[in-house]
């Protein structure tokens, strides 16, 4: 669970005393246009060179079978009369051939296929508007008085609506954080996704051969997915993964894993489950650095169905195209930004650094100039490269070309970590409102639910009807660590609005005017 330190409130003026200056000091990204290091985009074309085989072979076997069939049956005799008569020719073209072909046929990655995915929706009843959730937090007797007047200017500032849901146990006045009700509250939000996938993707759960599971900060024993296989009786040679304290880009990292399985276990289908856990992780101390997630951590999860059958790519929803996986963890600054620890009197919660915003601007700028070289229009990589070398060169005072992700992608998923990340993203990356329409819309409507955030943002893209065969989607988060991890899809049809998707009954409603 991170991330939340990204929806700091602007220091409000007078009466917000010294929290608010601080807070207005770490609410914004680094400037991407004045920061690009070019040991960074190194990286991006190491990707790049490491496919260059697969590049050089798949055109150059095309050239081959285009001349091949262009040829006359004189020309066939001709050619057979030629290599009659050059035996070591014959012999060095075929084992050339044959070679570059298995080394071909054995190395390139298998298409990974989307098949559906269902994220959760809560019952209403565990709904929370703000004046409600600050009645509990004064009923409680945890919180002084500044406690939640900062937390009531968290949440009006936060960019959250006032259906987002909390679960049962929070409810409960005083509240029952307990073991059992944790589970309850996984139990539900897990089961409930999986039984929408299953109904809607007609997939036995037999049929699963690979199950990764990530929670940050819920780790039970029997662990999460030991808690899926036990209630869905899945066979007893299933490779399933728990994955732990990876914060919101783990649901990033689980399809990644899943997708390095896939690459080993053929005709199988692989499920990732991503949620969090909220009811043992509320925090009922009065640091404030550890009260922001109260104010931004809702219920969700997600689950995901992917397959490696060239069968289902005419039913899947989207192809995988990318999957790229940035770790700052090794500063120490960066591993300590987000982390779990008890407060002076003993209560535990997750802290968030003020250094929090630029730690994840330094992620994100190693992790799109990575990107880069795989998605980019060729044009927009050679403006970009050419004025970062003639600042380094010849210490020109110019900017460097930040290159136009819009070319390369049709829909973004930013993480919905806060609001203030939403904004600065949308301004570092020069996008338009509406491609950040769908996370904005997210965090109002289901608050962040980490992990799984940006699949509630990709049904939002298709409940209002904008998925298009050939578009491709950009899923970025953050985590603790720290990480920032992207994922690239590309739509294998026209997605239609799902009857059981999130949005169903109110996708009408949105967008919604957001007050500053």
């Amino acid at each position: 669970m991170d991330g939340g330190g990204n929806a700091h409130p602007k220091a409000p003026g007078g009466g917000g005393g010294p929290v608010g200056v601080q807070i207005h000091h770490s609410r914004r990204l680094p400037d991407f246009l004045q920061s690009v290091n070019l040991k960074y985009v190194k990286l991006g074309y190491h990707y790049l060179i490491s496919n260059l085989l697969t590049l050089c072979l798949v055109p150059l076997m095309v050239v081959i079978l285009v001349q091949a069939s262009q040829m006359n049956p004189h020309d066939l005799r001709q050619l057979w009369l030629h290599l009659q008569y050059n035996l070591v020719s014959v012999i060095t073209c075929s084992t050339v051939l044959v070679f570059g072909s298995t080394v071909y046929i054995v190395t390139r990655p298998r298409p990974v296929y989307l098949v559906d995915y269902a994220c959760y929706r809560a019952p209403d009843h565990l709904k929370v508007r703000f004046q409600q959730f600050m009645d509990h937090s004064k009923l409680t007797g945890d919180f002084e008085e500044s406690s939640l007047e900062f937390q009531r200017k968290i949440l009006e500032r936060s960019g959250l609506g006032e259906e987002t849901y909390v679960p049962e146990a929070m409810h409960s006045i005083p509240p029952q954080p307990s073991m059992a009700a944790a589970r309850a509250e996984a139990e539900q939000v897990m089961f409930g996704a999986l039984d929408n996938l299953f109904s809607s993707t007609s997939i036995k759960p037999k049929d699963i051969g690979i199950l990764v599971v990530n929670c940050s900060l819920f780790n039970p024993t029997p662990s999460l997915s030991a808690m899926i296989v036990n209630k869905y009786k899945l066979r007893g040679n299933i490779k399933s993964f728990n994955l732990g304290g990876m914060g919101c880009s783990a649901g990033v990292i689980a399809i990644d894993l899943a997708k390095d399985l896939l690459q080993v276990h053929r005709k199988t289908y692989a499920v990732v489950v991503s949620t969090e856990n909220i009811t043992q992780n509320w925090y009922f101390g009065n640091k404030k650095s550890m009260l922001i997630p109260n104010c931004l951590f809702r219920v969700g999860g997600a689950a995901i169905l992917l397959s490696n059958k060239s069968v289902d790519r005419r039913r899947a929803k989207y192809k995988l195209v990318h999957a790229v996986r940035t770790n700052r963890g090794a500063d120490d600054k960066a591993f300590r930004c987000v982390f779990q620890e008890e407060d002076d009197k003993g209560k535990t919660g997750v802290s968030l650094s003020k250094d929090l915003m630029a730690i994840a601007g330094g992620a994100l700028k190693v992790n799109i100039t990575t990107l880069g070289p795989l998605v980019l229009p060729i044009s927009e990589q050679l403006l970009f490269f050419a004025t970062l070398i003639v600042k380094k060169l010849f210490k020109a005072n110019i900017k460097p070309y930040i290159p136009d992700f819009k070319l390369a992608f049709d829909h973004f998923c930013i993480h919905a970590g806060g609001r203030a990340v939403i904004d600065e993203l949308e301004k570092n990356l020069q996008l338009l409102p509406k491609h950040v329409e769908a996370s904005r819309m997210t965090l109002h409507r289901f608050g962040n639910t980490s992990s799984s955030s940006i699949w509630y943002e990709l049904a939002y893209t298709e409940a209002k009807g904008r998925m298009r065969r050939g578009n491709r989607v950009w899923q970025i988060a953050f985590g603790s660590g720290f990480k920032c991890n992207s994922a690239v899809w590309e739509a294998l049809r026209n997605v239609k609005p799902s009857s059981h998707g999130p949005w169903r009954d109110c996708i009408d409603r949105y967008p919604v005017k957001i007050l500053s």
